[in-house]
């Protein structure tokens, strides 16, 4: 049984495309696809050349099904360039609920606050992910507990975002902490913020190192 939204995304309809060895992501819009193959174009604006992907590997493709987030593992076969780049992707695993998308993860330093007891920790985050952040705090106080949440938020250059974050680890430096947050069922549309910032960061990145 071949059913498309539930099996493979469809054409016309938004995507993710992630490289599953580099972690790097990437918005698409889907051309064609069945069960077999699905060929995408990605967005201009996050393509860079042969960065992203490369013949031969190993991508996950993600979608809105009707009743929630999809994915699939596909093998990339051919990439085409141009003023309209596109990937061929050839299938290599059933489709599989997925509420999350695959979070790309970037080192980054931004001025971020943390919300706990009452109190504002100033601290700045090393590296973020639409899915959490890992800061450095002033510590003050009780150190949190594992599971405990609390309030962050992270200044992106375009405004001030806030966040519900649990706290998944924490370590002491001195007067100093270390937090690893992941943020609890942020709004799409704030997802889409971080990732936007995160692409950015990684299309920089590649530019210096391009230059060294």
């Amino acid at each position: 049984m071949n059913d498309p939204h539930v099996d493979h995304p469809v054409a016309d309809t938004a995507a993710d495309v992630t490289s599953v060895g580099r972690g790097l992501s990437v918005n698409v819009r889907v051309e064609r696809a069945d069960e077999h193959a699905v060929v995408v174009r990605p967005s201009v604006g996050d393509f860079v050349g042969q960065e992203i992907v490369a013949v031969g590997e190993e991508v996950e493709v993600f979608w809105q099904g009707p009743a929630g987030g999809r994915a699939l593992r596909a093998v990339v076969a051919r990439v085409e360039f141009g003023a309209v780049p596109r990937w061929y992707l050839t299938v290599t695993g059933a489709a599989v609920d997925r509420q999350r998308r695959i979070a790309v993860r970037c080192r980054l330093s931004l001025p971020v606050t943390v919300t706990m007891y009452g109190l504002d920790l100033a601290g700045e985050s090393s590296d973020l992910s639409e899915a959490g952040v890992r800061v450095t705090v002033d510590g003050y106080g009780t150190v949190p507990e594992t599971g405990s949440v609390l309030g962050v938020t992270v200044q992106l250059e375009d405004g001030a975002v806030w966040y519900r974050a649990e706290v998944v680890r924490v370590q002491t430096r001195g007067p100093d902490w270390v937090m690893s947050l992941r943020f609890v069922d942020p709004p799409e549309r704030e997802q889409d913020r971080l990732r936007r910032r995160v692409f950015q960061e990684l299309r920089e990145e590649r530019a210096r190192s391009a230059i060294d």
